[in-house]
């Protein structure tokens, strides 16, 4: 078989991350006199990384973050006043596991909502699927539904996710909902509400 038809035979397989790479790890294993098992190894390890590659980008995608934010990027010296290990602990996902909920308070411009898509995107890293939407928003959707006749499937839907970042700080005066909308049994997963306290 030659490297054309390897290279085509591995994407029919759909190991592209194989293919992409297999000349280079080619050359290495020629060079480093590798044998056949470390060889197809490396070649393992690619695919390997390129599928959690692809994974990541599209919970982050399906997430539909305001803004794309890391803890590492946010500047604790602007709000000294933040808990950081308190912060850093929901980052682990260890209460995303327990389905617990948090409520992050505080007035505009502290960082609520750097702080929640943060711990969203470590969730996302940690291998939860995430949801960001702004309060109007999310109403609007259920609203939508309910009118369509689609609320039980929606609301099905938003149960599966393992963590609902529910940002608050938009509030519209327009969107009414009844109690039975926004409560729901199967509703325990963790939800992350930010407001402006």
């Amino acid at each position: 078989m030659t490297a054309d038809e390897l290279n085509h035979a591995l994407r029919q397989l759909r190991l592209g991350g194989m293919a992409d790479t297999l000349s280079v790890r080619a050359q290495q294993a020629r060079a480093d006199n590798l044998g056949p098992l470390d060889f197809l190894s490396l070649l393992i390890h690619d695919e390997l990384e390129r599928r959690r590659d692809r994974l990541v980008a599209r919970r982050i995608k399906n997430a539909a973050f305001r803004d794309i934010r890391t803890l590492d990027t946010f500047n604790w010296t602007f709000n000294p006043t933040i808990d950081r290990a308190l912060i850093f602990e929901l980052a682990t996902g260890r209460v995303i596991e327990r389905r617990e909920d948090a409520l992050i308070l505080g007035n505009p411009g502290t960082g609520r909502s750097h702080i929640a898509q943060a711990v969203g995107m470590a969730a996302i890293h940690g291998g939860f699927h995430v949801l960001y939407r702004a309060a109007h928003k999310l109403f609007e959707d259920l609203v939508l539904a309910e009118a369509c006749g689609e609320r039980e499937q929606a609301i099905a839907t938003l149960c599966e996710i393992p963590l609902l970042i529910l940002d608050l700080c938009v509030v519209v005066s327009y969107v009414e909902l009844s109690d039975r909308t926004l409560i729901y049994p199967g509703f325990q997963r963790l939800r992350l509400h930010i407001s402006n306290g």
